[in-house]
């Protein structure tokens, strides 16, 4: 009789990977969690209790197969897992290191629910997709038959790259244009090495080159090339810009010397992950090392710039946000991880304001929790009499994203946007109000979840290429 390889979670134990001390893994940027064995992974993926209504699947925005890749794996099958995991999610292995599966997948997992501890989806999906790297299984597009439209994608974001492989898949020229150097958009340049490996973004990239997507960087549309431009050069257009300007925080001194943006911060520690010459970083500016940082801010943003810190040679680092924990937006995760390895977290904490030119300090009000707002979270009331100054040398704001004006920054006043500024498109098809151009991800949401902007992207190669293929159709008769 054959061994029952499913439904193991009444006999085996929720196991995570290996995670690394946190007095180790808080000198370096190397990822904390080590890989599963074979068996180990096997194991694993046989708690799944192959539910008939998979609550996992429907509360992945990418809705991957997860019970059945679960269960090839338990089985040993795992090339065609991989290619089941690939099916639906153009990056499965960076997906699989830095979505938040607490709130979607693990957190939604039928068997977390009945108290047996979730299934760990993310950890076996990060182990497939690393060992179909070391095998070979994962190939650059090949399509079958080349074909003459093309498609210029701007932004080289996951939005835009998951774009631009489901286009060179189906033979379409396909170019992308992005203002840095180095493609993979927040990816490379915003989320940090504990989480995110570079190389592991960067043989991606180098598989979409090895495919036929041709990159453009260092390319500023509406400096280096007009919109107009690629207008006339493409057949489409896909606008994956995302969002990065930082949302501003109105109080006394927020000017000073040593107030700097999230953003800037974790680009400058990423640039020197790769070796590359940081001004900014070899001065002290963007560099926490021997500093008290006070990270303002309770996102997955605001996350990496305290872990960064840490690492960094902080002396001191602490979290300032408004609300309590259990109402704090970021992963519980992170906020665990951070915990461990040294971070102080201020809880109903709000800034006022900044004290000396050079910053030296938080002036800091305290607050309490009271009616819910329109979203249902408490409102944060301010406590009058309970204020005080947090000492700080480096203060890190990492209030979110808003999006640029791209109709000004482009000269395309007839590309509508909503009132929030994002290009306003339709949210099945993603077209914009331009014909032949649409957005997605960040740019068309607001800021939103890596896996989010990856099924937008995938979402809408799918309606550019029902728009060649009509074009094409009416060309024919």
């Amino acid at each position: 009789m054959a061994k029952q390889r499913m439904l193991q979670f009444v006999n085996v134990e929720r196991d995570m990977p290996e995670k690394r001390p946190p007095d180790l893994r808080a000198h370096d940027f190397n990822e904390i969690y080590a890989e599963y064995a074979t068996e180990k992974a096997a194991e694993q993926a046989g708690r799944c209790s192959q539910c008939g209504v998979p609550y996992c699947q429907s509360h992945c925005p990418l809705h991957n197969n997860i019970p059945d890749w679960l269960r090839m794996t338990a089985e040993g099958r795992l090339q065609e897992a991989y290619e089941l995991a690939q099916a639906t999610n153009t990056f499965p292995e960076i997906c699989g290191r830095i979505c938040p599966q607490d709130r979607l997948c693990e957190g939604n997992c039928v068997i977390e629910q009945s108290g047996h501890g979730t299934v760990t989806i993310g950890s076996v999906e990060k182990y497939i997709t690393d060992t179909a790297w070391e095998n070979g299984w994962v190939k650059p597009a090949a399509p079958s038959q080349e074909r003459p439209e093309s498609v210029g994608i701007i932004g080289a974001g996951p939005g835009g790259l998951a774009a631009a492989d489901m286009l060179r898949r189906q033979g379409v020229q396909v170019t992308v244009y992005d203002r840095y150097d180095r493609a993979g958009g927040l990816l490379t340049y915003g989320i940090p090495g504990f989480k995110l490996e570079k190389d592991v973004v960067m043989r991606r990239i180098d598989q979409l080159e090895q495919g036929g997507v041709t990159f453009k960087m260092n390319c500023n549309v509406g400096d280096d090339i007009t919109f107009a431009e690629l207008q006339k050069t493409h057949d489409a257009i896909l606008i994956a810009t995302g969002v990065y300007k930082s949302r501003e925080l109105p109080a006394p001194g927020v000017g000073a010397q040593g107030i700097v943006r999230a953003i800037d911060f974790l680009t400058a520690s990423n640039r020197k992950s790769f070796g590359d010459k940081v001004p900014e970083f070899d001065s002290g500016e963007l560099n926490a090392e021997g500093k008290r940082v006070v990270v303002i801010g309770g996102g997955d943003t605001a996350m990496d710039c305290l872990r960064t810190s840490i690492r960094q040679g902080a002396t001191s680092v602490k979290c300032l946000y408004r609300r309590d924990e259990a109402n704090m937006p970021g992963s519980m995760r992170e906020v665990a991880n951070a915990k461990e390895e040294g971070v102080e977290f201020v809880w109903l904490s709000a800034p006022k304001g900044f004290a000396g030119d050079t910053v030296e300090g938080v002036m800091v009000s305290k607050m309490r929790l009271g009616a819910p707002d329109a979203s249902g979270r408490q409102s944060p009331e301010i406590i009058e009499g309970a204020d005080y100054v947090e000492d700080a040398d480096l203060v890190i704001m990492a209030l979110g994203f808003e999006p640029e004006a791209l109709p000004a920054l482009w000269d395309v006043p007839e590309l509508e946007v909503t009132r929030w500024g994002t290009v306003k498109a339709d949210f099945r098809t993603h077209e914009t109000s331009l014909p032949g151009v649409y957005a997605c991800g960040d740019i068309q949401r607001g800021a939103s979840l890596v896996v989010w902007a990856i099924r937008d992207g995938r979402e809408a190669a799918e309606a550019i290429l029902d728009q060649i293929n009509a074009a094409a159709q009416v060309a024919a008769e």
